[in-house]
């Protein structure tokens, strides 16, 4: 009878941290969808209290055995403390704000703290089975609001931002569609590797889906992405030979179908702007308006800290200093948030270029936002 109480309680602490994480990913997951049909703004920031404190709550109540599990425990936990220790450091050094500091440290170690409670749960195959099972629907859903937003909305027909505004969960967003294709990708993949049991009609299905929300989204340069990665990976597989030939052979199959594509298919003509000189040669206007932030933020260091600390948390153009600190200033400047004239100064290059204006891969309200101000 003792060790059935024991088990149970362990079952029901388990189910309780489970939900926890499953709850906490939905906040992180699901805002953009509840700000879209009436919740407030602040929304859009609850994940970034409920991630850490389920993570606590799980690393207080779980005591796992398994020293392997300790152990990667201990390496994230570790590598958290230092990505927010080079943070801190770059915030005394550049005068940023603490909150700075925390939006900063939340947008980029995020996944990872959510991936440390997951690590840290004594999880059984059944109960994995059940967390796989709901990240499954979850993903399943973003794909769904993507082609609704493609094929019943007809967001693509738009004048707004066309195709950027294909961006499942993430609507409406600036840049939702290059993380909503990321998402999808990532899913897509994932699926038709880990989905044994399934059927192979059913996983092909889903991957084609998956990939065709990038395309439907135009984010040309998730694929690309995923090229690069691709290349790397290949490139950690020397030891194995027969893995080495065999992902060589799934990326010559891939190159020649995908540049098939670009010719025969009209889906994929906009891939031919990768091979316009004017646009993405040495001196194009691609390259130039893309490697701006590279040539004007150095321009703003002021001691060699700054080559190694940066321009401090949100000073420059990155998720927090390109975006957030301006959709939401008003909430945030009365905690001390800081802006940096870096962050101006890269959007008046951008606003400045022909193809900046035309190509629309933020949200057109935050392109209004920036031409009103």
């Amino acid at each position: 009878m003792t060790i059935a109480a024991k088990s149970s309680k362990k079952s029901t602490g388990f189910i309780r941290n489970s939900t926890l994480i499953l709850l906490a990913f939905a906040t992180a997951f699901f805002p953009r969808v509840l700000d879209n049909v009436g919740a407030p703004s602040t929304i859009n920031f609850v994940h970034f209290a409920t991630i850490p404190l389920a993570t606590v709550c799980v690393i207080a109540t779980s005591r796992s055995k398994n020293r392997y599990q300790v152990a990667i425990s201990w390496s994230l936990l570790i590598a958290l403390l230092a990505l927010l220790g080079v943070m801190l450091a770059s915030a005394l050094v550049n005068g940023a704000g603490i909150i700075n500091v925390v939006l900063d440290f939340m947008l980029l170690g995020e996944p990872f703290v959510l991936l440390l409670a997951l690590v840290s749960i004594p999880m059984s195959s059944g109960s994995f089975q059940q967390i796989k099972k709901w990240l499954i629907y979850f993903n399943f859903t973003h794909i769904l609001f993507a082609y609704f937003q493609c094929y019943v909305l007809r967001l693509p027909a738009t004048r707004i931002a066309g195709g950027d505004l294909v961006q499942g969960v993430f609507y409406f967003s600036g840049a939702g569609h290059v993380v909503g294709s990321s998402v999808a990708l990532i899913f897509g993949m994932y699926y038709f590797i880990s989905a044994k049991t399934t059927p192979l009609w059913l996983r092909v299905t889903v991957m084609l889906a998956a990939f065709w929300q990038m395309i439907i989204s135009d984010a040309k340069q998730v694929i690309l992405t995923f090229m690069v990665a691709g290349a790397l990976l290949m490139l950690t597989k020397f030891k194995d030979i027969g893995k080495l030939f065999q992902y060589l052979a799934i990326a010559i199959v891939f190159g020649y179908a995908f540049l098939w594509c670009m010719e025969n298919v009209p889906a994929f003509r906009s891939f031919n702007t990768w091979v316009r000189p004017e646009i993405y040669g040495p001196d194009g206007e691609a390259t130039l308006l893309k490697s701006a932030s590279l040539r004007i933020i150095p321009s703003f260091y002021e001691s060699p800290l700054n080559w190694l600390l940066g321009l401090g948390p949100g000073h420059t153009v990155g998720r927090l200093g390109g975006w957030m600190l301006e959709d939401y200033w008003s909430l945030l400047s009365p905690f001390g948030a800081t802006i940096h004239p870096a962050s101006q100064a890269v959007w008046d290059a951008v606003t400045a270029s022909w193809l900046g204006m035309s190509v629309k891969y933020v949200s057109s309200a935050v392109w209004l936002g920036r031409n009103l101000g």
